[in-house]
Order: structure tokens, then C-alpha cells, then sequence
């Protein structure tokens, strides 16, 4: 079976070259799917994501679109091996920018009609998701036995 994909190629070698382990690629694929569906949901479902943006923040419709626009780079970055740290890094920070709205949404609790021990669960998975993006995005480089 071939590997010569993107997520698993080396952006400067001049033939496939596998990286990483299996549960790093697993990572990957989990972090891409992750930001490609959630940047989805900032535009199918843009109303019900602007009721948990805190009030301090202005326009809170833009604040999910432009959310979603970097949700969905950073899951197309992570694809491409020239551009894979930086896009982890990336959403990396854009996870701990949009915290704020996920204690905002345990605030708010009872406006939405999901259990608050979910709510506060929420929180350390995030700590696995960011753990999931800086472990998957970060290749070593392959080991070649010349």
C-alpha cells in the first residue's frame, strides 16, 4: 500500500519518505478532522457559536466567521508538509484564544440544552487537544539506514 500522500511525505526529500509513528498520524488525521468539521460549524450553525463569544468582544457574527476561516486554514495547513508546524502553532493558539468563550458557555449554561458536567468536561479535553496538535504537527525527521 503506498504512502506517498501529503500528510505523510517530507517537503524537501525527492522521494516518499514515511514520519512519524502511527498514533502521530492518527493524532494528525483526528486534528485535521477536528478543525475541518468545526470550521464547517462556524458557518452552518454561525448564530448558535456567536450566543457563547463573550460580550467583551465586538461583533461576535465576524468573530465566528473569521474563527472559522482559521479553523479550516489551519486543518488545510496541516496537509502539507511545507506548512505543518506552522499551521499546528497555529491552531494551537487559536484553541487557547477561543477558551474564553468556552467558560463563557458554562457560565451561560442554561441557555443551551447540553448537561453542564459536559460543559465543564470541555475544558481539560481541550488540554488533549492541544497536547493532539503539537504532537501531530511535529514531525522528526525520518531516519534513513544509508
Amino acid at each position: 500500500m503506498s504512502t506517498d500522500y501529503l500528510p505523510f511525505v517530507s517537503a524537501g526529500a525527492s522521494r516518499t519518505v514515511q514520519r512519524g509513528t502511527r498514533w502521530q498520524r492518527i493524532a494528525l488525521w483526528f486534528v485535521i478532522c477536528w478543525f475541518f468539521f468545526g470550521g464547517l460549524a462556524h458557518f452552518a450553525l454561525t448564530d448558535l457559536e456567536a450566543r457563547i463569544v463573550p460580550p467583551q468582544i465586538p461583533d461576535p457574527r465576524d468573530v465566528v466567521l473569521l474563527t472559522g476561516i482559521l479553523e479550516l486554514a489551519g486543518a488545510f495547513g496541516l496537509m502539507l508538509p511545507w506548512t505543518r508546524r506552522a499551521a499546528g502553532w497555529c491552531l494551537f493558539l487559536l484553541t487557547i484564544a477561543v477558551t474564553p468563550a468556552n467558560i463563557y458557555m458554562i457560565k451561560i449554561h442554561d441557555q443551551f440544552d447540553v448537561p453542564l458536567w459536559l460543559l465543564w468536561l470541555r475544558l481539560p479535553l481541550q488540554l488533549v487537544l492541544l497536547w493532539l496538535i503539537v504532537w501531530g504537527s511535529r514531525w522528526r525527521a525520518a531516519r534513513r539506514g544509508y
